[in-house]
């Protein structure tokens, strides 16, 4: 997991290496490792050689990342869980914190590092979060951050939150074209409707009149919402085996995913530990067998630096895999519009695996049309 303890992230200029920030350690890297850390990248980039990430002997990583040619994001790591994976999509996502906050024109035109010091503290706050997520608990379920896919809950009558979500869009003029402001109203106590926009509609006549007109008719839908979610993020027609013990699902073709933990499972493993599990079996799976979903805007090299190398002799493109631990068995299908992780218990019979995991397949995508 990421843990803000055994991960420090640090932002320097790309042509002279100027530290700008560093964040998540309590005790931070001393000037001469950053120098360093630095100066080999540049050392690499002087004679034709790509450096992107690099091995400890106790098992911790080091990952750089040129943005723009601007500025250089690099992630150490000295835990041993924290895998290449994890890294390279803490730096793609802090990145985009960064482009969200001050724009991408001012970050990769930068001509004044003072002041681009001094406006980078406005992302401190979105930076922390990423880098202690896993660690609260109320983030268990949420895994957009390592799948770059949408977090999505599936309700049993989602059309009339999509047309009034639709409607208050337009209401509010949005457009990802012209991303001035990102606009975010709580409706409920863990619910926000967030709206990204230009300058216009005013803050003001968007939350006293718009989030009024659209949204107090569904304040008993959004509430009925809101506790079907707490309990599980799949519709209530779905029915998951009792030895499953968490899933995670991705649309391909959407870029949206879904998870879940089963509320019948024996109780030998915690919640925590099955997202914890579940998490690195996506890890292990992409990194090694199936595609992972890039950020269509990401500058990351291709996803084949992420992948060992397949069997010699094989040709073909794995769709399934499966890995047995002493905790559960794990159980994954790839298809052209749809990816399944599947965590089950160790009772389940090995030979089993593949039938229950498309037997599940079938079932969610039948019963929600995900």
């Amino acid at each position: 997991m990421l843990q803000s303890q055994s991960v420090q992230l640090l932002c320097l200029t790309a042509s002279s290496g100027v530290p700008l920030f560093s964040r998540g350690s309590t005790k931070q890297l001393p000037f001469s490792i950053i120098g360093s850390l630095n100066g080999v990248h540049m050392f690499g980039t002087g004679h034709d050689a790509a450096l992107s990430c690099c091995e400890t002997e106790q098992g911790g990583h080091v990952l750089w990342r040129v943005f723009h040619d601007s500025l250089m994001l690099i992630g150490v790591s000295s835990n041993a869980n924290v895998s290449e994976l994890h890294l390279r999509r803490l730096l793609e996502n802090v990145w985009n914190c960064m482009v969200l906050v001050l724009g991408l024109d001012e970050l990769a035109n930068a001509r004044n590092v003072e002041r681009l010091k001094r406006e980078l503290r406005s992302c401190y706050g979105l930076i922390d979060m990423l880098l202690e997520r896993g660690v609260d608990d109320r983030d268990q379920g949420l895994m957009g951050d390592l799948t770059h896919c949408a977090d999505c809950i599936l309700l049993p009558q989602p059309d009339l939150i999509q047309d009034t979500l639709e409607s208050f869009t337009r209401a509010a003029e949005s457009s990802p074209n012209v991303a001035l402001r990102l606009l975010c109203f709580q409706l409920l106590p863990g619910v926000i409707a967030c709206v990204l926009c230009g300058p216009r509609p005013s803050l003001y006549q968007v939350e006293n009149e718009q989030v009024c007109r659209f949204w107090s008719p569904l304040a008993e839908n959004l509430r009925s919402c809101l506790d079907h979610a707490e309990r599980s993020s799949l519709s209530p027609s779905v029915s998951l085996r009792r030895d499953v013990l968490a899933l995670l699902l991705i649309n391909r073709e959407s870029r949206r995913s879904v998870t879940s933990l089963s509320t019948k499972a024996t109780p030998h493993l915690s919640p925590a530990r099955r997202w914890e599990l579940l998490r690195l079996f996506y890890t292990f799976a992409v990194t090694r067998y199936f595609t992972s979903e890039e950020s269509p805007s990401s500058e990351c090299p291709t996803a084949e630096l992420l992948h060992e190398e397949f069997s010699s002799g094989f040709t073909h493109l794995p769709v399934h895999c499966y890995l047995v631990t002493d905790e559960c068995k794990c159980y994954a299908v790839q298809t052209p519009q749809h990816q399944l992780f599947l965590l089950t218990d160790l009772s389940v019979p090995t030979f089993t695996l593949r039938s229950v995991a498309t037997h599940t397949l079938d079932a969610v995508t039948t019963a929600t049309g995900f």
